[in-house]
């Protein structure tokens, strides 16, 4: 029975982040000539107080920009908004044609329609906008920040491609997503320039009382100022997995290793992806590399109750960097984020949940400046 619980719930969670409908505990069905309509969405306010430096986002999110060197920043902010609230449509054809869109609010900075998902999807075949497969959440811990733990599995995020799903394999190609360190003492300007998709393979399966899931990703990272041009090859790769200890408790974490493909490792720059390489001085493009991991518990107290405690963390190898283009270039760069994230969250009647959540974020810099900042979240989302 345990092992079948697991199983049921990994696999609903992974369709339900396919469908962009993670979260929410159903949609308003109905027909249209030969479609199968589905509209979902949810309403949500988050709130949030931050008993040190100010470092809330929209979606009143914790932020990492600005927390290094805050110990003289004003203390104690307030703010709340109801922009994570979405709404998607699905439409399925009488031939199994699946088109899903969907928005939320993020957009700008907050209060702006934002695309999320946006694909069809036909016997395997995906193609559009959606997570990128170089993503899992079968590791992730529950938290309400919409941007969560750093160092959880891959992109974490959506991306344009042409996915092939056959069970529990897929394969995609995908916009790339890469950044350098701009220094222009060695290049003027530097014109990143993505000559190819980034490649992706991912497993995720349950075994048991275990669910996993693994991904390689690899890219070009290179660039081409009319002068001088040069790029080279990054990849990483992520292990995930979530184990039932008992029917009430699940222990689940992620591990993490990028060279040349940082983006793709979550919440390690300045908010999220670090650079992913940078240019020498003669002119060639040196990857840099990181890692990341999560720790997490989930207990399911009954009646629609649970509490959720996770650790994240990040880092990046700035050390070639630093001595190729000097101290001065990568002295503010995050070298180290990471968060402790716990909370209690509760469904008063169906369709309807309430949360608190305490967090405490750290982060690093190159030179050593680091700074530190505790936070408390309140949630209250209510599912259509």
């Amino acid at each position: 029975m345990q092992s079948n619980k697991l199983r049921m719930a990994i696999r609903a969670t992974a369709a339900a982040a396919v469908l962009g409908v993670a979260g929410q505990a159903g949609a308003v069905s109905f027909t249209a000539g030969d479609y199968d309509m589905a509209v979902y969405g949810y309403g949500r306010l988050n709130a949030s107080y931050d008993i040190d430096s100010n470092q809330a986002l929209s979606t009143r999110s914790g932020s990492y920009a600005g927390l290094a060197g805050n110990d003289n920043a004003a203390e104690g902010h307030f703010g709340a908004d109801a922009f994570q609230s979405r709404i998607g449509i699905k439409a399925t054809s009488p031939e199994g044609v699946m088109v899903n869109v969907e928005g939320d609010f993020r957009g700008s900075g907050g209060g702006v329609l934002r695309l999320r998902h946006a694909y069809g999807s036909y016997m395997g075949i995906l193609a559009g906008q959606t997570w990128s497969n170089f993503t899992s959440f079968v590791g992730n811990t529950s938290t309400l920040d919409f941007d969560s733990l750093p160092g959880n599995a891959g992109l974490q995020s959506r991306s344009t491609q042409l996915r092939y799903t056959n069970g529990p394999l897929s394969f995609s190609l995908e916009q790339p997503s890469s950044s350098f360190v701009d220094d222009d003492s060695f290049v003027t300007d530097i014109e990143e320039k993505d000559a190819m998709p980034a490649l992706t393979a991912r497993l995720e399966d349950s075994s048991g009382g275990l669910g996993y899931s693994a991904a390689v990703l690899a890219h070009q990272v290179g660039y081409d100022d009319g002068t001088n041009d040069d790029s080279a090859f990054g990849f990483a790769t992520f292990l995930s997995a979530k184990m039932s200890v008992t029917d009430m408790i699940t222990i689940q974490g992620n591990v993490s290793y990028t060279d040349g493909a940082n983006s793709y490792l979550y919440r390690s720059g300045e908010n999220f992806g670090a650079a992913s390489a940078y240019v020498a001085p003669n002119g060639d493009v040196e990857t840099i590399s990181g890692y990341g991991a999560t720790i997490g518990t989930g207990i399911n107290l009954g009646g629609g109750r649970s509490i959720n405690i996770g650790y994240g963390m990040v880092e990046v190898d700035w050390d070639d960097a630093e001595n190729d283009l000097g101290a001065a270039a990568v002295a503010n760069q995050s070298e180290t984020n990471s968060a402790i994230m716990a909370n209690y969250k509760w469904s008063p009647v169906k369709n309807v949940m309430m949360g608190v959540e305490y967090q405490f974020l750290s982060r690093e810099n190159v030179d050593g400046t680091d700074g530190d900042a505790s936070r408390l979240l309140f949630a209250s989302q209510y599912n259509f």
